[in-house]
């Protein structure tokens, strides 16, 4: 189930790289939801800087879309979140079991329903997605606020390190990172 990573960030020599702090892969149903949730909450508790809230709402919206709209949902589907510490902030992963279709923004913001892309572009730095045969990974990055005595100033700029951290995910490959669609949020 959970499978918490122990360290903290490694190095090589002055080089940062992703490591990763969390995984947990739960039955595609509608009650796993809320323990997404806690364990996104509980993972993300001791690192500064980094929005606990926006992270967990996210990531609630991923599982929920992928629970839903992919083959997770199915009998016997799974959907696995997978969360990286990267340089100057978050990488959280959601990996369901495939569908025919692309992860899609729905453009209409008064519809009832369909907003979870629509918030992942807004609050995430960056987003997007990497396909392959055996399902699709939905990632969002958050950037880490710095901390200058009691005030908090604007977020880290993530830079390069983004690609660094996606090539530690076990789903992606040089192929998958080349299809990856993804937003900037300016």
């Amino acid at each position: 189930m959970d499978s918490p990573a122990t360290g903290r960030m490694r190095t090589s020599g002055t080089t940062q790289r992703a490591e990763i702090l969390g995984s947990v892969t739960v039955p595609g149903s509608p009650e796993q939801v809320s323990g997404t949730r806690t364990f996104i909450a509980r993972t993300l508790a001791e690192l500064p800087g980094v929005d606990r809230d926006a992270a967990t709402l996210l990531t609630s919206e991923l599982v929920t879309n992928a629970i839903l709209h992919t083959e997770s949902g199915a009998p016997g589907g799974t959907v696995t979140v997978v969360v990286l510490e990267v340089p100057g902030g978050v990488v959280v992963e959601v990996v369901d079991d495939g569908s025919p279709g692309m992860p899609v923004v729905k453009a209409d913001v008064y519809a009832a329903e369909g907003h979870g892309l629509f918030l992942v572009q807004q609050l995430a730095a960056q987003w997007g997605y990497l396909r392959d045969p055996a399902g699709t990974t939905v990632w969002f990055h958050l950037a880490m606020a710095e901390y200058t005595g009691d005030t908090c100033a604007r977020p880290v700029s993530l830079g390069g390190y983004l690609a660094a951290a996606a090539a530690y995910t076990a789903a992606s490959t040089a192929e998958q990172m080349s299809a990856t669609s993804s937003s900037q949020v300016t």
